[in-house]
């Protein structure tokens, strides 16, 4: 007669079996890199010289953020892993924006929108990134790149994926956020 309970093991080779009927498109695909930060195969891979970067995301017609990080940062993991993993928030950001990746606490030397070269700890500081991970969203507002938006930390899906296209839509240069999501009843 066969053993009813579930082992450790058993567990391991029914998960395994499971997890190979899911579409490989549906299973996360984050990437873990050989700093400890999670990244995105999408992301912009940048000179870190900002306003080149900038320039190049309007020059195709998408939106421009920044996107902080820590190593351990369970949070940052959650949006890798969880969040980018589910195509229906995943999809419309890649499709409409150049995102480019900064170390809250990296030694990197960056150029930053208005020309200042800092490493990414400085800058951070400079910026008052508190709490990872933190999106910064920039447009052209006067003829010059602008923080339109700002999201720190990791937000609930229905209000991340929102303050995605409350960029994109431009509805920054018409009312806050917190106004225009409750027109969208959320999401």
């Amino acid at each position: 007669m066969a053993d009813p309970t579930l082992s450790r093991r058993r567990l391991l080779k029914a998960s395994a079996g499971l997890a190979a009927l899911v579409p490989a498109a549906a299973q996360a695909k984050a990437h873990l890199g050989d700093d400890g930060l999670y990244t995105e195969d999408w992301y912009v891979d940048s000179f870190l010289d900002l306003p080149e970067d900038f320039a190049a995301a309007r020059g195709k017609g998408r939106g421009f953020a920044l996107q902080w990080s820590q190593r351990g940062c369970i949070y940052c993991k959650e949006l890798h892993t969880a969040y980018f993993a589910d195509p229906a928030i995943e999809t419309p950001i890649k499709e409409a924006f150049d995102i480019v990746h900064l170390d809250l606490f990296g030694a990197r030397e960056v150029t930053f929108l208005d020309g200042a070269k800092l490493t990414e700890k400085a800058l951070g500081q400079r910026e008052r990134i508190r709490a990872t991970p933190t999106f910064q969203f920039f447009a052209e507002v006067d003829g010059k790149p602008k923080e339109v938006a700002r999201m720190p930390g990791l937000l609930p899906r229905p209000e991340f994926s929102a303050l995605f296209r409350y960029v994109a839509e431009g509805a920054y240069a018409r009312e806050p956020f917190d106004a225009w999501l409750g027109k969208q009843g959320k999401g």
